[in-house]
Parts: C-alpha cells; structure tokens; sequence
C-alpha cells in the first residue's frame, strides 16, 4: 500500500501528460477540418501543436498532483514550479494563436482575389496588432509571474505609491522608444505606408518589406535594407508610389534621327505590348516629345501591376524597339551630320569676302573725306 502512494502521483502525471497530447492531437485534428479550405491550413496549425500540448501537460499535472499528492511535504515546491510553468506554456500558446489567426486571416483574404491595395492595407494592420497583443500578453504573463512572489506583491503598495515618480523617469528614459512604437501604430493604422509599397526614401526606390512597431525596412532594388525608424515617416516628407493603387506608369525614351518611321513604331510597340503578360492593359502609347539638336526624342508610356513587372517591361520594350530599329530601320538611328563645301564653291566665297571688304574700306575713306 505505501509503494502505491509512492508510485501514484506519478502515475498521475504520467496519465496527465498522455491525455494532454491526445486532446492536443483531438483539437488539432477538429481545427484542421474546420479550417480546410483554409490554404496550408496544415503549416499554420503545426505552430499551436507544441505549446497547446505543453500547456495542457502542464496543467493535467499541476490537477493530478493535487488530487493525490496535495498532503505531501514536496508539494507546494512543486506546486508553485508547475504555476510558474503554467503561465509561460499559456503565454506560449496564445502568442501562437495570433499567429495562426494571423497566417489563417491573411491567406484567406489573399486567396478571395480582392483589392490588392486593401490587401496590403490589411496585412499591415494585422501584422502591427498581433506585435502589440504580442507584447501586451509578455507583459501580462511577466507581471503574473512577479505577483506570485509574496515579496514582489507586499512591495505592491510602495511601488503603486511612488507611481508618479517611476512613471516620470521610466518616461524620461525610453521617450525614443515610445515614440517609434506609437509612430509605428500611427503608420499601421492610418494607412500613410503598407507592407510591399513603392517608396523613395533617402534618395533610394525600394518596397516596404516590414513594419514593426518601432522600426521600417526598405527593400531596395538591388536587395539591400534600409533600417529607418518609425518616426521618419512620421516627421519626414517621403514620396508613396502605390498610395491609391499598385498599378504604375513608367517610360521609355529613345533619341533617333529624323527619319525615324512614326507609325511603324506605334505597330511594333503595340504588337509587343500585346505578346506580353508583364503589361496591365491600360496604357501603352508612343509620342514624340522633342525634336532638336538634330534628333527626335520617342517617349512610350506603358504601365504595369506593380513595380516589378513595370521594371521587367520597360526593359522589355526598350530591347525590342531597338533591335526592330535596328534591323528594318537603320536609318533612323541617331547620327551626327555635317557638310563639306567644294573648292570651287569655297573660292567664290572668298572672293565674295575680299568684295565686301574692300567697299567696307572705300566707304570709309569717302566717309573720311
């Protein structure tokens, strides 16, 4: 009988533990059905399966040490061990719930083929939300762990009475940091920057590929970062490609001689247009913007979806129009002209010369006299 007091608490345990994996696997399972026309609904549950069964483990143990070991001397140890533990597995767990809620909202709100622009606008939001839940449940999660401390909670009334000093010094001392993390929500949530805008900043095009709560990562063309914090787009002028739409206008200008075929040109460019999936449909037209110095300058517009496919045309257009050039039209590249006078032709204009020169001179001399 006392070999099965012995043994019991851990056979409890050990039971506990069992059955929090199986009811972790039972409410994956019913998650995953109900969420399975959910896009890799399979990726985004597998982040709650280790938390949820720590939680649950935890917990069965925490009840079956209560139920048969609640007399025993190593108990509250134990006890006050598996609280600690408690609150860091649920901490654990309801950070992967956002997450999960996170990866699920998005993917779905991607998948039903809305407005691209309200798209990026949403996955901003919900990215900069689920950072301060993200935060506030550490905090919480922080605090509880403090408050089971019987030291840290008879300081309670100390530390509530000397609030307004701590709270004028702990302000003083992270004033940067709170303002990049209330200029971070600003951004999130009054739309002035979304996640894969088209931003000049500093003098670099690039798209935003981050936004957390104190800080922005531009992606540059040539796949550098810029690290800026928040506040500089709060308190500097920046210009924002896709503000209203994704959808953007580029150029390409060619300078060619004045024999230059118009027309043809305007056939080929659109025949290029249409052969490409890179073009969006609602601009594509060639003009002629200049014409001195002896050349004309030819100015396509085209547009494209995003910044990447308007790139990829622009460069696209340009090869074609200068191998059609090129090959049917090489007398219309751009060339330098001069011309050369014949002897004969020079003589006379010398003679020409001396002829004015010398009535210049006789003029003066009866003007002299």
């Amino acid at each position: 009988m006392d070999l099965l007091e012995m043994i019991a608490p851990f056979l409890a345990v050990a039971g506990a533990v069992f059955a929090a994996v199986v009811l972790a696997w039972i409410i994956r399972r019913v998650a995953a059905r109900a969420l399975r026309k959910v896009p890799a609904v399979r990726e985004a549950t597998g982040k709650v399966r280790g938390p949820l069964q720590a939680a649950l483990a935890v917990l069965g143990a925490r009840i079956a040490l209560g139920a048969t070991a609640s007399d025993a001397g190593w108990f509250p140890p134990v006890d006050y061990v598996l609280v600690l533990a408690l609150i860091v597995t649920l901490t654990w767990l309801l950070v992967a719930v956002l997450s999960v809620i996170e990866t699920v909202v998005l993917r779905h709100y991607a998948a039903s083929g809305r407005d691209h622009r309200l798209a990026r606008r949403l996955t901003t939001q919900i990215m900069i939300a689920r950072r301060v839940a993200v935060a506030v449940i550490i905090t919480l999660a922080l605090a509880s762990i403090l408050l089971t401390i019987d030291e840290v909670r008879a300081l309670g009334a100390g530390i509530l009475a000397s609030a307004g000093l701590i709270s004028i010094v702990a302000g003083l001392a992270v004033q940067s940091s709170l303002t990049n993390v209330f200029a971070g929500v600003q951004l999130a949530f009054t739309d002035a920057i979304r996640v894969d805008d088209v931003v000049l900043v500093e003098g670099e095009m690039g798209t935003i590929e981050e936004i957390t709560m104190t800080y922005v990562v531009v992606q540059s063309w040539d796949e550098r970062r810029l690290i800026l914090p928040s506040t500089y787009f709060t308190s500097t002028p920046f210009e924002n490609w896709t503000r209203r739409r994704s959808e953007l206008l580029g150029t390409v200008e060619l300078d060619l001689d004045w024999r230059v075929p118009i027309e043809a040109m305007r056939t080929r460019l659109q025949e290029i247009l249409d052969g490409s999936e890179l073009w969006d449909g609602r601009n594509g037209k060639l003009q002629i913007t200049q014409a001195t110095d002896g050349l004309v300058r030819a100015r396509i517009l085209i547009s494209a979806a995003d910044s990447g496919a308007l790139w990829d045309l622009q460069c696209l257009v340009r090869e074609q129009m200068v191998g059609f050039i090129q090959s049917g039209f090489p007398e219309a590249l751009p060339r330098q002209r001069w011309e050369a006078v014949p002897p004969s032709s020079a003589s006379a204009f010398s003679q020409a010369d001396d002829d004015v020169s010398r009535g210049s001179l006789h003029d003066d001399r009866l003007f002299t006299r």
